[in-house]
């Protein structure tokens, strides 16, 4: 080649943004203390069991929500849906419906239809479908203008997980960098974990980040590029628009955790 082009620049011409597939086997989710009252409810092989058969996962975004649901679904050949497209719900309980094993709804407290998911919990109980949510806060809080919605709501089984805990986090970290098959030494995982903010939602995009700028640079994650990362995902916008860097290790959390 005439000019030549180094292999770093090579790499960044050849990368391609392949969105990154999280895996939400059980095997993958990190049993911890916080956690620990959703899976005793969600035990393997169990497809319900719960207070007319309706259970409700809250906590904030990053506590296992999502995982959770999909584990379930997965496992009991469960519909999975999303609260903020309930739609065309009569169809799900038809001849078609009878072949789902259950039902279980995420963001279910952003439902903008009321009807629907007040329909979808009758539903459900008529056809002894099990039924799980999963929301922000407890049933029992979410916001309703149907007295018949808020009245079932009150009489879900909510159960709750808990921010992670420190170890929780480190594993969650180690565990998104092995599911994009980066390695990174240990050295460089106590560095990012005394600086980042105590989220999982922190973890995950110190991942996504990691991951896109190790493509780009053609290397491996060394801690002068753990640093250009964590700069760019602690600059923090001022009061006037601008961009600045927050310094110190105790960080407050990145987006809603």
């Amino acid at each position: 080649m005439g000019d030549g082009i180094g292999h770093a620049e090579a790499v960044r011409q050849l990368a391609l943004p392949f969105a990154h597939q999280p895996r939400f086997e059980r095997a993958d989710f990190v049993a911890a203390p916080s956690n620990a009252d959703a899976l005793a409810w969600l035990p393997p092989g169990a497809a319900g069991g719960w207070p007319d058969g309706r259970l409700a996962l809250w906590g904030a975004a990053g506590t296992g929500k999502t995982h959770l649901l999909h584990v379930w679904a997965g496992e009991h050949g469960a519909l999975l849906l999303p609260g903020t497209a309930l739609r065309d719900l009569p169809a799900l309980f038809g001849g078609a419906g009878a072949r789902w094993g259950g039902i279980a709804v995420d963001d279910a407290d952003e439902s903008a239809d009321e009807a629907a998911l007040l329909h979808l919990l009758n539903a459900a109980r008529e056809t002894g479908l099990p039924l799980l949510l999963a929301g922000r806060a407890p049933p029992a809080r979410w916001s309703s203008a149907l007295p018949d919605l808020r009245s079932r709501l009150r009489a879900i089984q909510p159960v709750g997980l808990r921010p992670p805990d420190e170890s929780l986090l480190r594993m969650l970290l180690v565990r998104l960098l092995v599911e994009r098959q980066l390695g990174v030494a240990q050295g460089v995982i106590d560095w990012l974990l005394a600086r980042l903010p105590r989220t999982a939602a922190a973890m995950r995009e110190a991942a996504r980040r990691l991951d896109e700028a190790a493509l780009a640079s053609g290397r491996g994650v060394t801690r002068p590029l753990a640093a250009g990362v964590l700069a760019a995902m602690l600059a923090l916008p001022d009061e006037d628009g601008e961009r600045d860097p927050v310094p110190g290790p105790k960080l407050p959390g990145l987006g809603e955790g």
